[in-house]
């Protein structure tokens, strides 16, 4: 069994962590001890299910010995599915499969845990980290429930062929008040709008219930389509595909892209007249989860692409124009993790010299200090591209595994940041900010500078006047995913340098906020002033259901945008036209 020794420190604190090449029982046995579920409302289960030597969410003995008294009961198991229609489908979807933090309940998730340790964690919950207590429920059903999830939810969930379920026919605009500015959400984001939100707007902790509210994502009906600034136009560059996530233009100016759940890096090549790709391929396939993607060295003629997937961080030979790998991956390092956020995003600096990873926290608001599968993660991570040790570059940033990127004018590192939930519809703001080597960012104990987590009152009270406030706040459960900095020649000059994101959407908020595209302007000094623009919009119907979550964003060698989209499947093209 391989071992790698990686020096891992934040915060002033340093550690040393082996990071181990495991074989599949010990991968198995840490897996079941990392699982925290990071669910809204959902009745079950963490993302990773196998409970080898452990028991399940530290379940107690007696609650394995526990007995289904349903267990094979094809009515219990229809009972069930009401139940699961009635609490869970909102957020674990119809197939079960979960979206965005929500995990999956299918694929063999619940295959290793017994029913009782199931039953009594839905009795249980975990709020802290967004899983009710269900003791509310009659034990009959919570039982029905368990049968269902176990038995027939797999089955339906390999005959469903897809999660978009149709639409709602319900079209009328929600009837809840309006927000208060600078807090938003879906109904009033409009292409063009200017937002800004400082420390001075925050609300204090629990000043509004902590809302269950995660997407049933719905089939895009024929009217609905992406909303641009006027002079811009969205077309449909690419769809049919399966979860698309990073978008990374290459050197060459092939667009690649990872397909995380298949676990494909696909290619995709030229423009035709109609703004569709005239050819696609798989480079590489048969990966875990692969999100991050950079190319290495830095400049016109790379050798090698860089994938960031879960728990490794790989590399293929590369050159300019392959459409398929010449040969297998190589491993460069192992990640902190599994567990909770998954997107690794990877970057060069601008000289080639530094490897950023970024690793998100395994949790809503686990503390390290009492939970060990929580240290050396929520960073930025940095090592020699081609001897890569790795140590924190940057701490205390809960996860900003969905992007980071590097200015190609400043050479500052920036990244986007999910930032925790469970405190109320507006906090605590998401953002975007360049990255200080060394700095701590505030998770879990503090955020947006000397603001205290309640739920860690008292402690680490050395921290709070070396937490960095961000340059740009965003929206509260936003979901800031990929950025990109805009140098293409298409897009009118004032956007030049600026940066675009795609902001995923929100599970944890009354009226659902994100399901957008933003633009954060950079004034043409690489410099943020906390403005923020809406520019990408109309991903969410009227009655708040939504068809399309954008996830990642790259500039096309015709300078347009491309924009991934893991609710619909597909990549739009943002283009300008002038009218």
């Amino acid at each position: 069994m391989g071992e790698r020794l990686v020096a891992i420190g934040g915060d002033g604190i340093q550690a040393q962590v082996k990071l181990q090449t495991l074989n599949r029982k010990d991968f198995m046995r840490r897996f079941a001890k990392s699982c925290t579920l990071v669910a809204a409302a959902a009745l079950i289960v963490p993302t990773i299910l196998f409970a080898d030597d452990t028991n399940f969410h530290n379940a107690p003995d007696s609650a394995q010995k526990m007995k289904n008294p349903y267990q094979g009961s094809s009515a219990a198991a229809q009972a069930g599915k009401t139940v699961y229609a009635r609490n869970c489908l909102s957020c674990h979807g119809k197939a079960g499969k979960g979206t965005g933090n929500v995990p999956s309940l299918v694929d063999g998730k619940l295959t290793s845990v017994a029913s009782g340790e199931v039953f009594w964690f839905i009795t249980k919950g975990d709020k802290d980290n967004g899983m009710p207590s269900w003791a509310q429920l009659p034990a009959k059903e919570r039982w029905q429930v368990v049968t269902y999830v176990q038995t027939s939810l797999p089955l339906a969930g390999s005959q469903q062929g897809s999660r978009v379920a149709p639409a709602d026919t319900n079209t009328s605009k929600l009837q809840a008040p309006p927000p208060k500015p600078p807090f938003t959400d879906f109904r009033y984001e409009e292409p063009g709008q200017v937002r800004k939100i400082t420390v001075n707007d925050l609300p204090q902790p629990y000043a509004t219930h902590s809302a269950e509210n995660a997407p049933q994502v719905v089939a895009r009906p024929e009217n609905a389509w992406p909303i641009a600034p006027p002079g811009f136009k969205v077309g449909l560059y690419a769809a049919g595909l399966d979860n698309p996530r990073t978008l990374i233009t290459a050197p060459n100016g092939d667009i690649f892209l990872a397909e995380s759940e298949p676990g494909d890096i696909r290619v995709f090549r030229g423009m035709t007249s109609e703004g569709k790709p005239e050819l696609s391929s798989i480079f590489a396939g048969g990966l875990k989860r692969p999100y991050g993607i950079a190319f290495y060295p830095p400049g016109p003629d790379p050798r090698w692409v860089y994938i960031g997937t879960t728990m490794e961080l790989l590399r293929f030979p590369y050159h300019n124009g392959d459409v398929k790998a010449s040969g297998g991956p190589e491993d460069i390092a192992d990640l902190p993790g599994p567990g909770g956020h998954w997107t690794r995003a990877v970057a060069f600096s601008k000289d080639g010299k530094e490897l950023f990873v970024a690793d998100g926290s395994g949790s809503n608001v686990d503390d390290p200090d009492t939970h060990p599968d929580e240290k050396n993660r929520a960073d930025i991570l940095v090592c020699d591209p081609t001897n890569c040790h790795l140590s924190v570059y940057a701490s205390g940033i809960r996860n900003a595994g969905g992007g980071i990127a590097v200015d190609p004018e400043t050479g500052e590192l920036w990244c986007s940041v999910n930032e925790r939930d469970a405190l109320g519809d507006n906090l605590v703001p998401d953002y975007i900010t360049h990255v200080q080597e060394g700095g701590f960012y505030g998770w879990p104990w503090w955020y947006m500078g000397g603001h205290q987590d309640p739920r860690h009152a008292g402690k680490h009270p050395e921290l709070k006047d070396k937490v960095i406030v961000p340059d740009v706040l965003l929206q509260p459960h936003n979901a800031s995913l990929e950025l990109t900095f805009y140098e293409g020649g298409q897009l009118p000059a004032e956007y030049k340098g600026d940066i675009f994101a795609s902001e995923h959407g929100s599970w944890n908020k009354a009226v659902r906020a994100g399901y957008e595209v933003i633009r954060v302007p950079l004034h043409q000094n690489g410099d943020a002033s906390g403005e923020y623009e809406d520019f990408v919009t109309g991903f969410v119907l009227p009655d708040g259901n939504a068809w399309g979550r954008p996830v990642g964003i790259t500039v096309a060698p015709d300078g347009s945008l491309l924009v991934s989209d893991d609710g619909s499947n597909s990549i739009w093209r943002v283009s300008y036209t002038g009218k």
